[in-house]
């Protein structure tokens, strides 16, 4: 299985184009956010202290959780491609296992989603302090590498499963688009949930992987909102934290960081049943 998945990451990392298209996403909220968000939001936290250092470790957060989605989107092209080319078919007539070419799949698809994701988490740093920000604590540093594997996981869990559906590689590349366009709206990264109607806001809050994202928040963004609020009345805290999509409410009820986490694990454990499933029983038919 090691052996399978090694040459999986290799293939992935020795296409450029492939590497740079599954970080797309991440370079369009980058721009899109020094360019044009990061000015018009700065504008309405005039007067708030460490208003810089709150809002890019928000937008960072949302970064964080689209790289788990785009770069394991990348990484399982693999598949895609060893089917289209009729690899998978020599595969399934050798001695190899199907067991150990769908772990080797799976294993390979979270290895590249978990580097990435450190890649990302080490250039959202570099950012955050080069604007005046500081670094994470340890016990933040901790929860953030927690969440990177856990979001990755699920991330590929969804993404094996949906990607076993795809026959050519143009089909792939279709769906690559529409996931990476749509990825920051569904996560409520591009402009704040409280601004968007409440039938977004609903669709976003039930969207699994907008979850991570909200944990990242409420992790990048523990540190600037003491600064920020310091003394500030607890309803005006509360108030930032449903507006920004740090918090997710259901009416008057708050979505608690453990049912967040449950609603990830639970999503990882559903999806990765059944892409597994979905994969054993194509290779069979």
């Amino acid at each position: 299985m090691i052996t399978f998945a090694l040459r999986n990451l290799k293939l992935f990392f020795r296409d450029r184009a492939s590497v740079f298209f599954s970080l797309l996403a991440v370079f369009i909220i980058i721009g899109l956010y020094v360019l044009f968000l990061g000015d018009t939001v700065m504008a309405d936290m005039e007067g708030v202290p460490a208003a810089r250092f709150l809002m890019d470790s928000w937008i960072m957060a949302g970064l964080l959780a689209v790289t788990a989605v785009t770069t394991t989107m990348g990484a399982v092209g693999v598949v895609v491609e060893d089917r289209a080319r009729g690899i998978a078919q020599d595969f399934q007539t050798s001695p190899i296992k199907r067991s150990t070419i769908v772990g080797g799949y799976l294993l390979s698809t979270l290895t590249v989603g978990v580097v990435m994701g450190l890649v990302a988490l080490l250039l959202t740093e570099l950012y955050i302090v080069a604007n005046g920000g500081s670094i994470l604590p340890i016990a933040g540093l901790v929860k953030v590498l927690g969440l990177i594997l856990l979001s990755t996981t699920v991330s590929g869990a969804i993404l094996f499963f949906l990607v076993s559906f795809f026959k050519t590689q143009n089909a792939f590349g279709v769906a690559s688009t529409v996931v990476g366009t749509l990825i920051g709206f569904l996560m409520g990264i591009y402009v704040p949930l409280g601004v968007l109607p409440p039938s977004v806001q609903t669709a976003i809050k039930l969207f699994p992987i907008s979850h991570a994202a909200c944990l990242f928040r409420q992790v990048l963004m523990e540190v600037p909102m003491n600064l920020a609020f310091a003394g500030a009345p607890g309803a005006v805290l509360e108030e930032f934290q449903t507006m920004m999509g740090v918090v997710f409410r259901f009416g008057d009820s708050a979505v608690s960081p453990w049912v967040s986490l449950l609603i990830l694990v639970v999503t990882a454990l559903v999806f990765f049943t059944l892409g597994v499933w979905r994969m054993l029983y194509r290779s069979q038919g």
